[in-house]
């Protein structure tokens, strides 16, 4: 037998087991069924969108070049409630920043050539992202990121145009509720994703800033305010970490101040 080692006993380490592998025809079924459910939701912000006063021209060009569903649903939300268009547009900036942090990621797994990346970053959004960080390798990851890019963003845009035409044969847009479906396929997507006990701590913390502050800021703000759920349980979970990790000899804030008070 080879020595392993200078001294023939030190292992080498075992070599990390491959990723295993995906049919093509897997990852474009997956991809494909994401792409098609969330795109027909386009429909519900064509005709929001009508209702709270915009043209169809203004409805269509928000899909095409935003393209970003949470963030369309959120801006024409606020100024349907009268909000500042301004505060209304802050709202839906923030929210879409999230997708910078998909790409920062998803650059490093895709690694597209540089002429594609531009190209590419008009689709990076929530549904894109989830399919491609779900695939064990880069070309099954491509795959998914291409085919839900596309079918999504071709099915968003045609019923986005569907549903700003039909918006005034349904009436009374309100009474259909369908200003809710797309945020409903958005957290159906997302519940799945909150896998820890810090990431369900900022969603519920998110609902309960987002939902409470509604009746006392303008339309829009309270989106503002609940993106302050992710750093302060980030803060609060350090705290207590720090609180947990100092010497047991050593006496914590608490009990320094209940002896000063003796």
């Amino acid at each position: 037998m080879p020595a392993d080692g200078p001294g023939g006993s030190t292992p080498r380490p075992s070599p990390r087991p491959s990723a295993p592998s995906k049919p093509d025809s897997a990852v474009v079924r997956d991809a494909l069924g994401v792409g098609i459910a969330v795109g027909l939701s386009g429909f519900a912000f064509g005709v929001t969108s009508a209702g709270a006063g915009l043209t169809v021209a203004q409805t269509c060009a928000l899909s095409l070049l935003v393209f970003t569903g949470a963030s369309q649903f959120a801006l024409v939300g606020a100024l349907a409630a009268g909000g500042n268009p301004l505060t209304a547009a802050a709202g839906a900036f923030f929210l879409g920043v999230r997708n910078a942090f998909y790409g920062l990621r998803l650059s490093q797994l895709l690694r597209l050539p540089g002429p594609v990346r531009p190209f590419a970053a008009q689709g990076v959004i929530d549904e894109t992202a989830a399919v491609a960080l779900a695939q064990p390798t880069r070309r099954a990851a491509r795959i998914g990121f291409t085919v839900t890019g596309l079918t999504l963003y071709t099915l968003w845009n045609l019923t986005t145009l569907a549903g700003a035409l039909g918006a005034e044969a349904l009436g009374d847009t309100d009474a259909w509720g369908l200003d809710a479906a797309g945020p409903a396929v958005f957290l159906a997507l997302l519940a799945p994703m909150l896998r820890t006990t810090t990431e369900r701590a900022v969603a519920g913390l998110s609902v309960v800033l987002g939902l409470g502050l509604l009746p006392v800021l303008p339309g829009g703000v309270p989106v503002l305010v609940a993106a302050l759920a992710a750093p302060t349980v980030l803060w609060l979970q350090g705290r207590g970490l720090g609180a947990r990790r100092k010497p047991s000899g050593e006496p914590r804030d608490a009990d320094r101040t209940k002896g000063a008070d003796r």
